[in-house]
């Protein structure tokens, strides 16, 4: 990916930007899917390299050796900058690979303009099968039980997701048998979250969802997701499913972020990949 980022301003910091983004399809995709997503990709790239990003992100501790990156692009609620309009028509170079999938390069030129950022830096820290720091890991085998240090500086409202390679978001937090909808964390306390045994302060050792990672693939690739806010916050069109946690479609929330980024200059945002594999 190359990213290139024009010079001309225009009023209320308005300039124009370029960016160069290659989509890689599967066999589930269309052309028109394959050049929508390198589009948006396009679109995203140039922000990046003319804004910056919002959102702090911890890498995967194992890479595999495919080269696997469904979770290294990055989504519109993660850079500082706005898209206004395009500059003239995308150009878009179009292959097929050995296997007939689609490869959609995209090239756009167009107009964005900075959005502020005062998000709250916080932490937040994946565990494995434990309560304590020294148990931090990003990569867990089938039946490992998945928890997460939290702490933030400041009172607030605290959700986690699990992002999975379906392209699925599925809220782990608030709880799914926590009626109230929300979790308030007092400034400087330390949680750990999905852990019955020393309870997280917040909700009823009853109420606790204990996570168990699990995955029929030799290894998966899944996003935690965790989102802090000083102020309340809901997501609207969560589905809930028996024995499942609430979820929605990774597009709907992603959607749903950016535009709560927008309005919340203090919602902070920190994604961490984890793998997990079968032993």
């Amino acid at each position: 990916m190359s990213v290139a980022v024009g010079s001309t301003a225009y009023a209320d910091n308005i300039k124009t930007v370029s960016g160069d983004y290659t989509f890689y399809g599967e066999s589930n995709h269309s052309l028109e899917q394959c050049k929508r997503l390198a589009l948006e990709g396009a679109r995203i790239a140039a922000l990046k390299a003319a804004y910056g990003t919002t959102i702090s992100n911890d890498i995967y501790s194992r890479e595999s050796n495919d080269g696997d990156g469904y979770f290294s692009s990055l989504s519109a609620s993660e850079v500082k900058g706005e898209w206004i309009a395009d500059d003239g028509e995308p150009k878009y170079e179009i292959s097929i690979d050995s296997e007939g999938h689609y490869i959609v390069r995209c090239r756009v030129r167009g107009r964005a303009r900075e959005i502020g950022n005062e998000a709250v830096a916080f932490e937040a820290v994946t565990l494995r099968g434990s309560d304590d720091l020294s148990a931090r890991t990003t990569s867990f085998v089938n039946g490992d039980e998945l928890r997460l240090f939290f702490r933030s500086p400041i009172e607030g409202y605290v959700a986690v997701f699990l992002i999975d390679d379906s392209k699925t978001a599925w809220r782990l937090l608030p709880y799914s048998g926590d009626g109230k909808g929300e979790v308030h964390a007092r400034h400087g306390k330390e949680y750990v979250f999905f852990s019955s045994n020393s309870g997280d302060g917040i909700s009823d050792s009853a109420l606790v969802d204990e996570l168990v990672l699990n995955t029929d693939k030799e290894s998966e690739r899944n996003e935690i997701c965790v989102v802090f806010s000083p102020k309340s916050f809901s997501i609207p069109g969560i589905q809930t499913s028996n024995g499942l946690p609430p979820s929605l479609s990774l597009d709907a929330f992603n959607r749903w972020l950016s535009d709560s980024r927008r309005r919340d200059s203090k919602m902070g945002v920190k994604r961490i990949g984890i793998e997990i594999r079968e032993q």
